[in-house]
């Protein structure tokens, strides 16, 4: 109990800490902010924000994430998947309005983690997650197209994506051809430099370069500091955004959907570098953690945090030892941002375009998507479901719907694997059957196998219905019932009250513990039912004129 909240930071230094370990956590920590750095203020901007604000999400956000967190590599900071969310949340209710949903969505973070749900969030069906991931790729390859292109729109551009398309095509001849070779030059250094020197910061160096290249030939194309100015160089001083009743409910459907993706893209970056480490995250702590963040993010105007699946990776491949790298990351931040934040404004919006771009193209899962396509019709339809709904509607609508479905289609799948046999009609024996104890055709003997629950009671129930009467009694084997739930057990009780009605005595042999107090539970008790150990025991008392004894 003691470990279940314990952040890991706390855990590394019990286990041992050496200078060792800091240099290599040092190292990390220098890696991961030099892939940060342009990629914070690339997310920023697509989600509606100014770039310092990404900045300050990284180090404030990410900075709080390792120094509370259950994982000892995790990563926080602004992600892409969030870029929808934020940029219509930005669109219907202003800077504060985003400000209060990310404090309510991280004290609804912090509530999760309290209450244990950790656990249960990582249930997401993978068909739901690979589809809201691939249609955010989606969202996010089509908001940067205005930059990548550098279109002019007459209009505000639109949120939805069918509009937002069809406001571009229009635009297309207004394209500035310069920021489609600044972009398409960024876009082939990244993939160049991961292809030759995937150690290097590919897209650090894509961005320095095309900066470099805009500024010496003076390409017309704008730039950070055409569109925002001059950026911050240093946090803001912490505030509280302005909180009215009015207003928290009016953000509150966006910090629900804030706080589900948020538990989720976290505990499954989480899972990565457990799957890269061999090493086990507390996801209770690790919700904690995300929602203390995300409350210190918005309080120094910082956008959602969340753990990032390509930033922690780069922590793990850099060599870091624990959540030091990921604090360190944050204080490496902080310096670029006091020492460089006013050449960030030559840095040209197409290369930042770019970038997302290729951040788009790696973030749909293009294999997982048509394997799941090619498998299984039911993870087909999860899959579709989910990602079509989030293109048409949004992201909530489409976890929600896709979760629902993939959860009917489980319970089917469970409901039918239930199996029900008359064994005195069996062509085979079953295993530990004896015919001889049960020669007497006045007794049936039912096996019933698998999960009996809500999902099956209806097959189970209309199948022990159509069990002719036999005046003696019933064995029911449950020996092959792993799993069984209060609505499963009180089918059993129905049919045991009809098998009294009529005079007959009924025996449930096999059963488990769990099984056996399930159906307790629901008044299964002598005399209206007996238990026996197996099936053998059960014939014999029937054959002795079934006496009450418990076995």
């Amino acid at each position: 109990m003691r470990t279940r909240y314990e952040p890991k930071l706390l855990t590394v230094f019990r286990e041992g800490y050496a200078l060792k370990d800091l240099r290599a956590d040092a190292v990390a920590g220098l890696t991961v902010a030099i892939v940060a750095l342009p990629l914070s203020m690339a997310i920023a901007i697509a989600s509606g924000v100014s770039p310092d604000r990404g900045l300050f999400t990284a180090i404030v956000g990410g900075f709080l994430v390792s120094l509370l967190g259950g994982s000892r590599y995790q990563i926080g900071g602004p992600a892409g998947a969030f870029i929808v969310l934020v940029a219509t949340t930005v669109t219907a209710h202003g800077l504060d309005g985003l400000l209060l949903a990310t404090l309510m969505s991280g004290l609804m973070l912090a509530g999760l983690g309290l209450l244990r749900a950790g656990t249960f969030i990582r249930y997401m069906p993978y068909p739901v997650t690979v589809g809201f991931t691939g249609a955010i790729a989606v969202i996010i390859g089509a908001s940067q197209l205005k930059d990548l292109l550098g279109l002019r729109l007459t209009g505000p551009e639109p949120g939805p994506l069918i509009p937002k398309l069809a406001a571009l095509f229009h635009a297309l001849p207004s394209a500035n051809p310069m920021a489609i070779a600044v972009a398409a030059g960024v876009i082939a250094v990244i993939l160049t430099v991961k292809r030759f020197r995937p150690l290097w910061p590919g897209m650090l160096i894509a961005i320095v370069a095309a900066s470099v290249i805009a500024w010496g030939l003076h390409l017309p194309v704008e730039t950070i500091g055409a569109r925002f100015g001059r950026l911050a160089q240093g946090l803001e001083a912490p505030r509280l955004p302005p909180v009215s009743w009015a207003k928290v409910q009016a953000v509150l459907p966006a910090a629900l959907s804030f706080t589900l993706l948020g538990a989720i893209e976290s505990l499954l970056s989480a899972v990565v570098a457990d799957s890269m480490t061999g090493r086990r995250h507390r996801p209770d702590t690790e919700l904690i953690a995300q929602g203390i963040a995300n409350i210190g993010s918005a309080l120094f105007g910082g956008i959602v945090v969340t753990g990032t699946i390509a930033r922690t990776a780069t922590n793990v491949r850099s060599g870091a030892r624990g959540p030091l790298a990921g604090m360190l990351h944050a204080v490496f931040l902080l310096g670029f941002m006091v020492l460089a934040a006013p050449l960030a404004a030559y840095i040209p919006l197409a290369a930042l375009a770019g970038l997302l771009a290729v951040v788009a193209w790696n973030m749909a899962e293009k294999h997982e998507f048509a394997t799941l396509i090619r498998t299984s019709k039911a993870d087909a339809a999860v899959l579709l479901t989910t990602f079509g709904l989030t293109l048409a509607r949004d992201l909530s609508t489409g976890i929600i719907a896709g979760f629902s479905l993939g959860a009917l289609l489980f319970i089917h799948r469970m409901a039918t694997a239930v199996d029900v046999r008359d064994t005195d009609r069996d062509d085979e024996e079953p295993e530990g059957f004896t015919p001889a104890l049960t020669v007497d055709r006045d007794i049936a003997t039912l096996k019933i196998s698998g999960a009996f629950f809500f999902g099956a009671t209806a097959q189970v129930g209309a199948t022990l219905d159509e069990i002719g009467a036999r005046p003696k009694g019933y064995i029911l084997d449950l020996s092959g019932v792993q799993l069984m739930d209060s609505s499963g057990a009180a089918a059993v009780a129905s049919f045991a009250r009809n098998a009294a009605r009529r005079g007959a005595k009924v025996f449930l042999a096999g059963a488990a513990k769990p099984v056996r107090r399930a159906l307790m539970l629901q008044g299964l008790r002598p005399p209206l039912v007996r238990y026996r150990s197996d099936v053998q025991a059960a014939a014999r008392a029937l054959g002795r004129g079934g006496d009450c004894g418990l076995a």
